[in-house]
């Protein structure tokens, strides 16, 4: 999965204060990330990204060129078509809310528990450099394990 945001550097950190490692660190661009994006002129920044348990991976991207492109408005409804969420397993969804905070997110609407496998989920709206929601669950320890994001 792939993220487009506007600073690396926050989303990094955004996504570290979820437990997530880097694992690299790249420019992309030359006719193969042309061909890719179905652009010409392609220059992005990358740093990918490891979950906790080593099984998932997301890609943030920044583009130098062409410049990025807003969309309206920017913190869309939920029934916007596309891709509208990431969904990370936690111990504690209060402890990842607070830490969350920390790096500019905040609920959209409360924290809300599903009576089903999934645990407690909560929807944090994402600093603005990013542009889609997150879920994250708390499960038994033991779910947690069996996760994979």
């Amino acid at each position: 999965m792939s993220v487009v945001v506007h600073d690396l550097t926050v989303a990094t950190a955004f996504f570290a204060a979820l437990g997530m490692t880097i694992t690299g660190r790249a420019l992309a661009e030359g006719p193969w990330v042309d061909r890719v994006n179905g652009m010409a002129g392609v220059q992005v920044d990358i740093v990918m990204m490891q979950t906790p348990d080593g099984h998932g991976r997301l890609e943030l991207t920044t583009f130098r060129h062409p410049p990025l492109v807003e969309t309206q408005p920017v913190a869309a409804p939920p029934n916007t078509l596309g891709l509208r969420n990431v969904m990370f397993a936690v111990e504690s969804v209060d402890d990842t809310v607070t830490g969350l905070r920390a790096h500019g997110a905040d609920l959209i609407g409360e924290v809300v528990e599903y009576k089903d496998v999934a645990g407690c989920v909560t929807r944090a709206a994402l600093p603005a450099s990013l542009s889609c929601w997150l879920k994250i669950s708390a499960l038994s320890p033991e779910a947690v394990k069996s996760v994979h994001v």
